[in-house]
């Protein structure tokens, strides 16, 4: 038999129960007066983003072949059948810890990049060229261990790549065509000159490395970035 309005009332959380909603009829709040439902989905986006987090250091390591989810659910510490709350599998997780990497590092070179835009072709070049090194080696040492060199990746993830591959070198090109329209840089085929600057880049994640030494460090870098500017300027 159903309950009465107020059986509902005084037991059945579902009819109004006296700990269940506040003196004005909203939803339930801590003692700060934060929703529970706010902390849960804060919970939530930090415990899928360490998943994320673990997975590309996995990736960096192991590449794709080797990254499974038990492994992913023990360094997390967690079961792996949470993971499965978070990701419909190992492809769904590798696809987003990707993309997430490939925003971060795009973000940051857009933000550096957007505020030398006045600046002349090659100066506005010398930033990114000093950022990505600074992003490759220091920041998010993952992306060159995943995007500097091929690797065996499967078909649901090759196009997702290439076009992470191209939106990376769209902003470095743009630079370069600015350059080279307004006479600051002599580059008779930008494709190969910039084939040329991403190859520099991505050796130079593999033997630039951060080191305690801070000036041993930004001397490697300087030098890395003046030789990547002599294929664009010749001096």
């Amino acid at each position: 038999m159903p309950a009465t309005a107020h059986e509902r009332t005084a037991g059945d959380p579902a009819g109004g129960h006296a700990g269940a909603h506040t003196a004005t009829g909203g939803a339930p709040r801590t003692a700060t007066g934060e929703a529970p439902s706010s902390r849960v989905s804060r919970r939530r986006d930090r415990r899928k983003a360490e998943i994320m987090r673990v997975t590309l250091g996995i990736l960096a390591t192991n590449g794709y072949q080797g990254t499974s989810l038990e492994e992913v659910a023990e360094r997390t510490d967690i079961a792996k059948a949470t993971i499965y709350h978070y990701f419909t599998g190992k492809d769904d997780l590798v696809a987003a810890a990707l993309d997430s990497l490939t925003t971060d590092v795009l973000d940051h070179l857009e933000q550096v990049g957007a505020g030398a835009v006045q600046a002349p072709a090659p100066e506005h070049l010398r930033i990114l060229i000093r950022e990505q090194l600074h992003v490759l080696n220091e920041l998010y040492p993952e992306a060159g261990k995943l995007f500097s060199f091929p690797t065996s990746w499967p078909a649901v993830h090759s196009e997702a790549m290439k076009s992470m591959r191209r939106r990376h070198d769209a902003i470095f090109r743009a630079v370069v065509e600015r350059g080279v329209a307004a006479g600051e840089f002599d580059c008779p085929d930008v494709d190969v000159a910039l084939h040329c600057l991403h190859g520099i880049l991505n050796h130079a994640s593999v033997w630039v490395r951060a080191s305690p030494d801070a000036e041993k460090l930004a001397r490697s870098q300087e030098a890395v970035t003046a030789a990547a500017l002599r294929i664009f300027t010749g001096r």
